[in-house]
């Protein structure tokens, strides 16, 4: 098979997994220096088309022969898809010539279990081996971390991976079972573990070797199994808490041609996988619990946002005077982030915060207005019901289908 329908075969596989931004990696570059590549301080886009196009970063994977069976994956050993593989010199190459092409700024590279988990794992530790120590590549490289593979594998892709991930795939131990029998919950977090304790030995002790210096992430699926979104985040809280992830990613399950009845035939709404962002985002940044943003089994809503259904339901808070208010509370308004809320603190050291301020922070005023107190403005309103406010609030506008005869079906 030629070089180019490997890639298109092999890109297009990788397109389904959505945790490979490359934020964290420390600063490199080869200027005046030996070798070639750099990271950049901003995240990198992951756009890719085959022929290397408008591409940053090169996201495939080294093969889509899998020998698991797991039901909701694209690749898994009964689905009948066009199936390709890389050799190790391939990939090196690829990397090497679309950077030097400018189309690129770093790997990101996955691939499924051929022959053992420890002989794939050996294989992506050679490529990001031979692109670091022998062709001195000083850009950023993410590698997918087999859960199966011997420790010390895993601790070796930690010296050359910029970040490593472990995909947990399902939030609950059942799904993983039904959906993924060949693979182990435990077995996961086992290689969570072992990674975080790295991650921790080189905090200790900053003059050890490197090891995945932007961290490990993981990604779930959204839609494949019957969880809902307050055991996904629940699953998150755990796994941030547990283990000192930088992100958790979602991807919205896409059905296939063929897909076992296991799975959904219809794809969940994309704006279910946007809210799920969003909620992480609070968790990670702005102190929210999942108990908060949901109290109750269930999903969130779709029509409006997480930290405006949180203050909707915790109308006791509001209006909240921002002249007196703490500052992690001022963050959790609708409409003001963590930037600003730190400028509305700094600036009530010099006076009274008045309406215009936040006018001039480019807050959302329509947003915000109803939840707030200034020196000069009290809103009129801030006892009516929730439901009113939520549906002066909510977003009308429905999204388009992708596969409107799955949606149909």
């Amino acid at each position: 098979m030629e070089l180019t329908d490997k890639l298109e075969i092999l890109a297009d596989a990788a397109k389904y997994d959505a945790s490979c931004a490359s934020s964290g990696a420390p600063k490199r570059h080869s200027v005046g220096k030996d070798g070639f590549g750099a990271t950049t301080g901003m995240g990198i886009c992951h756009s890719y088309t085959p022929d290397g196009r408008c591409v940053s970063l090169l996201k495939i994977l080294l093969t889509n022969y899998c020998l698991y069976d797991c039901q909701y994956c694209v690749n898994r050993r009964t689905s009948n898809v066009p199936r390709a593989r890389f050799t190790v010199a391939e990939v090196v190459k690829l990397t090497k010539d679309f950077y030097l092409r400018n189309y690129i700024d770093g790997l990101f590279l996955s691939s499924g279990i051929i022959q053992s988990a420890d002989y794939t794992m050996e294989q992506l530790v050679q490529i990001a081996r031979e692109l670091r120590e022998v062709h001195q590549f000083r850009g950023y490289i993410h590698l997918k971390t087999i859960p199966d593979a011997d420790p010390a594998l895993i601790a070796a892709a930690g010296r050359y991976a910029d970040r490593l991930s472990v995909n947990i795939e399902l939030p609950t131990q059942d799904s993983v079972q039904k959906l993924a029998p060949e693979k182990s919950v435990h077995t996961i977090k086992l290689a969570m573990g072992s990674i975080r304790r790295k991650l921790d030995e080189k905090a200790e002790e900053p003059k050890s070797p490197r090891f995945a210096p932007a961290g490990q992430s993981t990604q779930m699926i959204v839609g494949a199994d019957a969880s809902d979104d307050q055991q996904i985040l629940k699953t998150a809280e755990t796994l941030y808490g547990s283990y000192k992830l930088k992100r958790v990613y979602y991807s919205a399950f896409s059905p296939i041609p063929q897909s076992p009845k296991s799975v959904p035939l219809a794809p969940p709404p994309m704006m279910r996988e946007h809210r799920l962002y969003q909620a992480d985002f609070l968790l990670r940044s702005y102190g929210f619990q999942v108990d908060e943003l949901l109290p109750k089994t269930g999903n969130l809503a779709l029509d409006i946002d997480p930290k405006l259904a949180w203050a909707l339901a915790n109308r006791e808070h509001f209006p909240m005077d921002l002249n007196r208010a703490e500052p992690h509370m001022i963050a959790r308004i609708p409409g003001i982030g963590l930037r600003n809320a730190q400028r509305i603190v700094d600036l009530r050291r010099l006076r009274q915060v008045r309406y215009a301020d936040l006018t001039r922070l480019k807050c959302s005023m329509k947003k915000i207005s109803p939840f707030i107190i200034t020196a000069d403005y009290i809103p009129v309103n801030d006892a009516g019901p929730s439901e009113h406010l939520r549906r002066a609030m909510a977003v009308p506008a429905q999204q388009m289908n992708l596969w409107p005869e799955l949606q149909a079906a």
